[in-house]
């Protein structure tokens, strides 16, 4: 073998492992990796904070399936990464962070920059370590990979001391590859009692969550929900594992988050197959009425997630796809396709119903309007992002999805300013792909710097904020409390103007006031954003204290806006 700088093994291991673009911060005590970093395939985007490297990494990685790669310095580099750390763990991406770090001998001195990130980072990370030997580094690089990949997935820190980084290694490419990450097979008995139960209720559902289409596993779940005639609910995350006009779909229940139509359906099913779904408080609400009259499946590829919100009747470890696939194959081996039953045309009757308005023409305007106009103008293959507020919750509500990792949020951890680093990261990714960024004002406030990124590397996307001058979800949490204290965002001529701010970043952007304006602005972003290969803003102003539909239990949400008129049928049984 020959010996080479161990920073060259690592970037040659990041190759191999389908890395083509990271992001970050060249610093001081990271510059033996940067110097092997320029003379590789792998396009490096230098970002203005290095919690938007994360948050582009984290987009990259969702689209993708593969892992994100974010590097900065020593010191405050890292602790700027740990909110993507953490966004990262909370909703399973895989991510590697790399952090540069003072020289070994002094780290006990309090060396400039020099902090034990590793122990900062051990929380929010499935694996946290500093490299400790140059032989390692590209073993090291090799595992990181692999728990980033397994299990659950999640992210990565690897703390790189300046002195370790000038050493040298031996190491052959041709000689080592990826490590091969274990699918656990679910127990045949544990499946066959799954269609068992299956079989045996009148009013199932399944309930898609983000872990089939971590798992690629949409196919699966259209097959199996198809040959059974079982309608299919998602979670937030699990929002394009399921096509949202398709028959069988039967909305989202949840406590935000949520469909009127589908909290209805969910509320009258008797068993419910949840699939990489971690039961997440907003979606369950009050788990005594989520519960209630409910036989429980509960399939995940992580053993200690079973059993951790609530028991369920019968928990399956195991990988989303192979499941999916098992219970296919047994349902076939006892019978033929079903027929649509009186459950199905339930649900579609629900669907027909229950639906809430989005047409309306009141200015100042009303957010289900934009989300409409959203839905009406973008095609199927858009991918959407959007991060936490009250746009998330109508996005949520409104917002159709069709396909698989076209539809991402931050569902867990919910850091303000995630949308415009992600899509940026996405747009890397896919470059053929049209790219809409969802965002709050407040949101884009957080990380808008990044905005110059995006400008500077020319990586095009269309932004839509929902602009109402306030933190708009604190302001509807504060009505119980009597109160709307420290949440308008409201000075002078309108607070601060995006489309000024647009502008100095050297991007296009234009303000909508009226309903009617807002398609031939998305025309005019998209049009623009190929043109110019620039972010565009379409900044629509809603009326300030617009109320999202929620509550505190699938059966106690609360509605601020008319609702259609309800039409009932008779499906008693």
């Amino acid at each position: 073998m020959k010996r080479i700088p161990c920073m060259e093994a690592v970037v040659a291991v990041l190759e191999s492992e389908g890395v083509d673009t990271v992001f970050g911060i060249p610093g001081a005590a990271i510059l033996p990796l940067y110097a092997a970093l320029q003379h590789s395939s792998i396009r490096h985007v230098t970002v203005r904070h290095e919690e938007g490297g994360t948050h582009a990494a984290d987009g990259w990685a969702r689209v993708t399936g593969n892992v994100g790669v974010c590097i900065g310095t020593s010191g405050p580099a890292g602790t700027n990464m740990i909110t993507g750390l953490y966004t990262a763990l909370a909703d399973s991406i895989p991510m590697i962070c790399v952090t540069g770090q003072a020289v070994s001998s002094k780290l006990h001195q309090e060396a400039f920059q020099a902090v034990d990130i590793v122990e900062i980072a051990r929380p929010v990370t499935k694996w946290a370590v500093q490299l400790k030997e140059p032989a390692q580094a590209p073993w090291v690089f090799r595992e990181a990979f692999r728990i980033a990949r397994s299990g659950r997935p999640g992210p990565v820190l690897i703390d790189l001391p300046l002195d370790v980084q000038r050493g040298t290694c031996l190491y052959d490419r041709e000689l080592d590859a990826p490590l091969p990450v274990e699918e656990p097979e679910p127990l045949p008995a544990a499946i066959r009692r799954a269609v068992d139960l299956l079989g045996e209720a009148r009013r199932p559902i399944i309930l898609a969550g983000g872990g089939v289409i971590i798992a690629d596993a949409a196919d699966e779940l259209r097959a199996l929900a198809e040959h059974l005639q079982v309608p299919v609910q998602v979670t937030l995350m699990g929002k394009g594992a399921f096509p949202e006009d398709h028959p069988l779909f039967a909305g989202m229940a949840g406590i935000q988050t949520q469909t009127r139509w589908g909290n209805a359906a969910f509320l009258d099913s008797d068993l419910v197959l949840a699939v990489g779904a971690r039961f997440g408080d907003r979606h369950t609400g009050d788990l005594d009425v989520y519960r209630r009259g409910r036989t429980f499946v509960h399939v995940d590829i992580e053993p200690m997630q079973i059993g951790r919100v609530f028991e369920p009747d019968l928990g399956i470890v195991g990988h989303a796809r192979p499941v999916l696939a098992e219970l296919l194959a047994e349902a076939r081996r006892r019978g033929a396709p079903q027929e649509p039953g009186k459950w199905v045309r339930k649900v579609a009757d629900l669907r027909r119903t229950m639906a809430r308005r989005d047409d309306f023409d009141d200015v100042p305007i009303k957010p289900p309007r934009v989300f409409k106009e959203i839905n009406e103008y973008f095609g199927r293959d858009t991918t959407f992002v959007t991060a936490i507020g009250l746009y998330q919750i109508w996005s949520g509500q409104f917002q159709t999805t069709y396909l698989p990792r076209r539809y991402l949020v931050c569902g867990q951890a919910g850091p303000l300013g995630w949308e415009v680093p992600a899509a940026m990261g996405v747009k890397c990714a896919h470059p053929e792909r049209q790219v809409v960024a969802v965002v709050g004002d407040y949101s884009f406030q957080f990380l808008m710097e990044e905005v110059a990124v995006a400008a500077q590397y020319r990586i095009p996307f269309v932004i839509v904020m929902i602009n109402n001058e306030y933190l708009g979800l604190i302001r509807q949490a504060e009505i119980p409390y009597g109160m709307n204290y420290a949440v308008d965002l409201h000075y002078g001529e309108g607070g601060i103007d995006h489309v000024k701010a647009m502008e100095a970043f050297g991007c296009p952007a234009r303000r909508v006031e009226l309903p009617g304006d807002i398609r031939d602005a998305l025309a005019w972003a998209t049009a623009e954003s190929a043109r110019e290969r620039l972010p565009v803003l379409v900044e629509v102003m809603v009326e300030r204290e617009a109320n999202a539909a929620m509550g505190a239990s699938l059966e106690s949400i609360k509605e601020f806006e008319p609702l259609p008129e309800l039409i009932t049928a008779d499906w008693s049984d």
